[in-house]
């Protein structure tokens, strides 16, 4: 590493499906990789070099808003002037830093290593003792900031981490960024207005686990098991100037009837952007992910 690169990195514990609609909605050109059971984020520009916050600071807060959206661990790692460190965000808890100078001598938590194991499901015995020994100041002169970071991303490989190749802790922004742009896999996000925004949200929902129950035959029955529940418990309310059984019927008729309305909807984006028209139902192949804002990416 140079002592004069500056760079950093973004890696999520999700696959790029779960961290790709958090991190398009950081309004931020980003690039967006597999890394084995992670996914791996790299900026396309470099924020930190004519606004007000260091590489450390754009880092740590880009990655405690994936955290948010994914609820899962984001590990920033970030390089600037011969000093290394990381930052681990995790959802609504608190962000833990640590950080070494060009000479690896540590500063930070006390408890930073702890952290970054529990958090992360590592093993509490012998890849705690390895996490330990980077935050000692006697670890040895060969073991300054560049090779204690990289130590950290090695140890990170039993917890399924796969960098693609060339994209490694301590390469300026330039470098890191070329590498990015042809690993496998790789995706570019750029901000292109709230619409896609939203888009990209209910791809990932309807791709997730909730899939099945926002949008298909499930979400169609219980669309309509609400819509028939609903709406004769409203009418009862009303003959018995219930107020809150009105409202628990209003609820129900509504959320029903949204359902069948988002389900309809959706089906029919789903046919056109399979190229069928409005009439023809949608190929094995066909998704709705092709329309997202990301259907142009190579």
């Amino acid at each position: 590493m140079s002592r004069a690169a500056t760079g950093g990195m973004l890696l999520c514990r999700a696959e790029p499906l779960a961290v790709r609609p958090p991190a398009h909605l950081l309004r931020v050109r980003l690039l967006l990789a597999p890394a084995g059971a992670w996914s791996v984020l790299v900026p396309e520009d470099k924020p930190w070099r004519d606004g007000p916050e260091s590489v450390t600071e754009v880092l740590s807060g880009w990655g405690s808003a994936i955290a948010i959206g994914t609820d899962r661990p984001v590990l920033s790692l970030w390089w600037e002037d011969g000093r290394t460190g990381f930052a681990l965000a995790g959802g609504f808890r608190r962000t833990v830093t640590y950080a070494w100078d060009a000479a690896g001598r540590p500063a930070g938590e006390p408890d930073a290593m702890r952290a970054l194991s529990a958090r992360l499901g590592l093993d509490p015995v012998l890849d705690l003792e390895e996490l330990e020994r980077l935050t000692r100041a006697d670890a040895g002169p060969a073991m300054d900031g560049e090779a204690r970071l990289l130590a950290l991303v090695a140890l990170l490989t039993r917890a399924g981490l796969a960098l693609p190749p060339g994209l490694a802790p301590g390469e300026s922004a330039d470098r890191l960024r070329g590498a990015a742009r042809v690993a496998p896999g790789v995706e570019t996000l750029e901000w292109s207005g709230w619409r896609d925004a939203v888009r990209a949200e209910l791809d990932a929902v309807e791709q997730g686990p909730l899939g099945p129950w926002v949008r298909g035959p499930r979400a169609r029955l219980l669309g309509a098991a609400q819509v028939a529940a609903g709406a004769p418990l409203l009418a009862w309310a009303a003959h018995r100037r219930s107020p809150g059984w009105a409202a628990a019927g209003a609820v129900l008729l509504a959320h029903g009837t949204a359902s069948l309305a988002y389900d309809r909807a959706r089906t029919r984006r789903w046919a056109v952007s399979a190229g069928g028209g409005l009439g023809a139902a949608p190929g094995p192949d066909a998704g709705w992910a092709v329309s997202g804002p990301w259907a142009a990416v190579p």
